[in-house]
């Protein structure tokens, strides 16, 4: 396996597919000096650096245990390279290796590399990392439609092994970011046409049973307040949480949460595409001028009503005797009651005060529509909503994730050239431009009103600095951390739940959360999505029975291994490229525990990252003979 990176989702990926997978891997990185180093904190950047020491002074392999204690850890290399050209890929090896990532920062880097890879080996399996997902789709195309050619199977041929597969880290990351911001709201992992929610639930009472929903994903940690932070951590033991469990635990682990799956539809209402729209009457009149109206429209029938009774008229009839008046283009009363004189003078004075409040509202009603496309303010009674910091590449797509839940959202952005400033202003979310740092910015997005703070700004300082002030503002407030380095994070993470153990705090980074996803399509299978359950990750993929004696040949309830896989669901739609939403609508869920998997059927499962790594590792030996 090849990776290559300028960034920390590189070296974890490298770690992913040598610590759970087992492979053999070469690390393609930028000169020291041109390498973008992140924030981290002491044993984490000096462990870093003897790692990274480690690694180029290997020349040879090294003996270690591999997955499982049973084989011995793979050789690594690491390459260093201020650009990927194609004297570089041959020296790292492309033209015989099994698969390529390309997780650069820069999306034309990696398309560039990716074509010179290509042409290098059409068997090649490879990883793509692109922001932009449209021309992701055509960029798979287009690479596997090469592959076939040179190979000589021609275009559409299914038995050739190369693949292509596009991911971006911020899809990966961003559900999960931003169901860990809503206790009580569900983690959705969302693919195209295909929604899967695991929803967290309280400890059943004692005697009871938890509800398994459509299936039981995890039990959560034995305990809920661990000052260390060992809850949900890998060496937690028994008292973390327990993925993919069987049926005697999930029975016996009376006081524990769990986590239970959910599969639903999203049918809410469509976000407004803010193209052509017209505004809401609402909005067009800021709230004390609608007041000012109505006030008005009072005065006119309450002086209405007097005319009726002073003068007897019919009530339509002093209706507009008292708009004439009101607009003064009626004759005096000179000879008239003294009533309805009075009612006159009224009248006028009225009047008077209406032309000023018919300009103001002709001056707002232009100046909405005009900025109609401009970003919104907080409004003043807003509360329960979720403050978002930073409107970067993960940024946008959590934002994104937030609007489809119907959450509220108040985003902070200090560029204001920041590329999720338009996607802001379509979903017409509201944004307050500034720097977390200062004083009065926090303030102007009503945190003190807020349910919770996502911190996903690409500087690890700020993230931390911002998440300390809003404590100090609200100690119950739930926070989540984006962080770079791994490390810090679970420092970060431990610190913060020791200091308030009552309130609810997470640290992510982007590239644990990404890393899975990337390993799992390098191995040949397309990740949909991860969820997090508290500091572990639980993978969901689509995966051919067929080559796989774990399921082949056996029932769904013999395919089941707790703790490391359990079917989920059969589809049953052809795979065709591009009709991923046809697939989605052909899942079939209740299958019967005596259901016989074939070699044809394609199911969804969910897998642990060791369970996954056993099921592709034991195919690719297998295919291979090794």
């Amino acid at each position: 396996m090849i990776v290559c990176g300028d960034d920390g989702l590189a070296h974890r990926l490298a770690a992913e597919l040598r610590g759970v997978y087992g492979e053999q891997v070469t690390l393609v990185v930028p000169p020291s000096g041109r390498r973008v180093r992140q924030p981290v904190v002491g044993r984490a950047r000096a462990a870093s650096a003897a790692l990274l020491d480690r690694f180029v002074n290997a020349a040879a392999g090294r003996a270690g245990t591999g997955p499982g204690g049973a084989e011995p850890a793979p050789a690594e290399q690491v390459l260093e390279a201020a650009e990927l050209t194609e004297a570089v890929l041959g020296e790292a090896g492309a033209d015989r290796a099994a698969a390529l990532a390309l997780v650069y920062d820069d999306d034309e880097t990696n398309i560039r590399a990716a074509l010179t890879a290509r042409r290098l080996n059409p068997r090649l399996r490879l990883v793509l990392r692109l922001y932009n997902r449209r021309l992701g789709q055509h960029i798979e195309e287009l690479l596997d439609q090469a592959a076939a050619v040179a190979s000589g199977t021609g275009p559409g041929h299914t038995g050739l092994d190369a693949s292509t597969t596009v991911l971006s880290d911020a899809d990966t990351a961003a559900p999960a970011l931003a169901a860990t911001a809503l206790v009580g709201t569900s983690k959705v992992v969302q693919t195209e046409g295909l929604v899967l929610r695991a929803v967290e639930r309280q400890p059943p009472r004692p005697g009871e049973v938890a509800d398994p929903g459509l299936c039981t994903l995890a039990l959560l940690s034995a305990t809920s307040n661990d000052p260390a932070g060992a809850d949900g951590s890998e060496g937690s033991g028994e008292q973390g949480p327990r993925l993919l469990p069987d049926e005697a635990a999930v029975a016996a682990a009376t006081g524990r949460g769990t986590v239970v799956l959910e599969q639903v539809a999203y049918s809410g209402p469509s976000l407004p595409s803010g193209r052509g729209g017209v505004p809401p009457f609402a909005s067009l009149f800021s709230r004390r001028l609608r007041w000012s109206l109505a006030g008005l429209v009072g005065c006119v029938l309450a002086l209405a009503v007097a005319l009726t009774v002073v003068t007897g008229e019919h009530p339509l009839y002093a209706t507009y005797v008292t708009l004439l008046d009101l607009f003064g283009i009626n004759d005096p009363a000179y000879h008239a009651a003294t009533g309805r004189q009075v009612l006159q003078l009224l009248s006028g004075l009225i009047g008077l005060l209406l032309l000023p409040v018919l300009l103001a509202a002709v001056l707002e009603a232009l100046g909405t529509f005009r900025t109609a496309s401009a970003l919104r303010k907080p409004p003043r009674g807003l509360g329960g909503h979720v403050v978002l910091l930073g409107l970067g590449k993960i940024g946008t797509r959590v934002l994104t994730r937030l609007r489809e839940l119907h959450i509220p959202v108040v985003c902070v952005e200090s560029d204001p050239q920041a590329r999720g400033l338009a996607t802001a202003r379509r979903l017409r979310v509201p944004v307050v431009l500034g720097d977390v740092t200062q004083e009065g910015v926090l303030e102007a997005a009503k945190i003190h009103r807020a349910s919770a703070l996502l911190a996903l700004t690409s500087a690890d300082t700020t993230n931390l600095e911002a998440s300390l002030y809003a404590r100090s503002v609200r100690p119950d407030l739930r926070v989540v951390l984006r962080l770079y380095d791994d490390d810090f994070a679970t420092a970060v993470y431990r610190t913060l739940r020791a200091a308030h153990p009552s309130a609810l705090t997470r640290s992510r980074s982007v590239s644990h959360l990404a890393a899975p996803a990337f390993a799992g399509a390098m191995m040949g299978r397309q990740i949909l999505g991860a969820i997090p359950v508290e500091r572990r990750v639980l993978l969901f993929a689509e995966i051919e029975v067929g080559g796989h004696p774990q399921l082949e040949g056996r029932t769904v309830g013999e395919a089941f291994r707790a703790g490391a896989w359990r079917v989920l669901a059969l589809n049953t739609a052809p795979s065709t490229p591009g009709e991923e939403r046809a697939a989605a609508s052909g899942l079939v869920w209740d299958l019967p525990p005596t259901y016989v998997l074939g070699a044809g059927d394609r199911v969804l499962l969910a897998a642990t990252r060791r369970g996954l790594a056993e099921l592709l590792g034991r195919r690719r030996r297998e295919r291979t003979g090794t």
